[in-house]
């Protein structure tokens, strides 16, 4: 579960991941330990200058922060705790540009569910059993969703540290991801 510091609801803050290679020096940052941005350009395919000037944007904004240096190296690591991007009712651009965030991470959650069931083929058969997509629908108040939601987070939170301690491992594990949505069907406009 995020850290209580790491909600926001400041557009600009938001916004400032609202950039496909922010997202994916994140993704990269939340698996290994630390990187400087020499490695996060060759693990995205991007430039060094690009990913220096990305990591600086994500650090301004409380997202990543410095690692102990190495030598003359100089290696980013995602703040603990995640971060947890909230809209702002009463503040239109806060709506805006959590929506805008959160499409960009469907779109990119979605090519990567895609990627998966491509490969299904080769992967292994405890693999192929254990992986699963899913979707529900059911009735429920704003209360009984929220508490939905803060259920689904929590359950990732049996998996704390792994990321960021391969010593916590199990043999055999490899990254799996999450992603679901839970959301009410849009009002209608009628």
């Amino acid at each position: 579960m995020p850290h209580p510091d790491r909600r926001t609801s400041d557009p600009e803050r938001i916004r400032a991941l609202a950039h496909p290679v922010r997202l994916e020096l994140l993704d990269f940052l939340a698996t290994v330990e630390d990187a400087t941005a020499t490695q996060c350009a060759e693990h995205i395919g991007e430039s060094v200058a690009s990913c220096s000037f990305h990591l600086r944007m994500l650090h301004k904004y409380g997202y990543i922060e410095r690692a102990e240096s190495r030598g003359r190296e100089k290696p980013w690591r995602v703040l603990p705790g995640g971060y947890d991007l909230r809209p702002q009712h009463d503040l239109p651009s806060s709506v805006t540009a959590v929506a805008e965030v959160a499409a960009l991470h469907m779109v990119r959650e979605t090519e990567r569910v895609h990627a998966f069931l491509s490969t299904l083929g080769r992967e292994a058969p405890e693999w192929m059993e254990a992986a699963t997509v899913t979707s529900a629908s059911f009735w429920a108040t704003a209360e009984e969703t929220a508490q939905f939601s803060e259920d689904l987070r929590r359950l990732n939170e049996r998996f704390a540290g792994r990321s960021e301690n391969p010593a916590l491992r199990p043999e055999g594990a490899r990254q799996v991801r999450m992603f679901g949505t839970v959301n009410p069907d849009p009002k209608d406009p009628s």
